[in-house]
């Protein structure tokens, strides 16, 4: 039998995908859900803790709880894992290389869970750490899930992907799928890296997903970890 905090988790989950709380909106406080969902304030709070620990919801000390969103710094965190070896604070950039429509090919049309020879978006960029190119982006998402995006959109927006996906797009990733593994620089990636070929490179394809496991982006960084590692949190 599903504990009743289960419940009220999913009921919550439901609407924030029917967007009745938008990122960054406050929702009801406990009691007001806990009339709601004709339980315990306590039931509600187990509900709302399982959901804060997965940086879905933020708890606001003095002030209530929130939708997370990609502006906070932590969220972002979540997503960029490349770190200064030296624990620099550093200004990140990033340089558009490439934008088109094409038809999903059947392995990545499963992988988004499209039909296949759907439309997608391929856009591909280089991300700077303090000027200095350091990841390689390829990404992969359903242009019906992005209806009027642009490569000039791309570029204006100049952050993260994910920034761009929830603010213009409503949709917010909550966690990724990762496998990481070591490869040679090719002459594309060493010249757009500025490094030489077969440098050794941390090479990270992720599938990223958004409320109830529905994938929206394949994305595969090829990362230069000279003076950077890759950091990852386990719970």
């Amino acid at each position: 039998m599903q504990p009743l905090y289960e419940k009220v988790k999913k009921k919550i989950t439901e609407s924030l995908v029917q967007g009745e709380w938008s990122p960054g909106e406050a929702i009801p406080s406990e009691t007001e859900l806990a009339n709601v969902y004709d339980v315990s304030q306590g039931t509600v709070r187990k509900a709302i803790d399982e959901l804060s620990a997965e940086s879905i919801l933020i708890r606001r000390q003095g002030k209530g709880t929130y939708v997370a969103t990609h502006n906070e710094e932590n969220i972002q965190l979540r997503f960029l894992r490349l770190t200064s070896n030296f624990g620099l604070k550093e200004k990140l950039d990033n340089q558009l290389v490439s934008f088109s429509k094409e038809k999903a090919t059947n392995k990545l049309a499963k992988i988004l869970n499209i039909n296949p020879a759907s439309t997608i978006i391929s856009l591909k960029r280089v991300l700077t750490f303090n000027e200095k190119p350091l990841i390689l982006d390829l990404i992969k998402i359903p242009a019906q899930s992005f209806r009027g995006v642009t490569a000039e959109m791309v570029v204006e927006k100049k952050g993260s992907m994910y920034r761009m996906y929830e603010s213009d797009f409503g949709v917010r990733m909550l966690r990724a799928d990762e496998k990481i593994r070591a490869i040679n620089a090719n002459f594309e990636s060493a010249s757009l890296l500025n490094v030489k070929e077969n440098t050794s490179l941390l090479s990270v394809e992720r599938i990223s997903y958004t409320y109830e496991n529905k994938p929206l982006e394949w994305r595969l960084g090829l990362c230069v970890t000279d003076d950077h590692y890759y950091r990852s949190e386990l719970d």
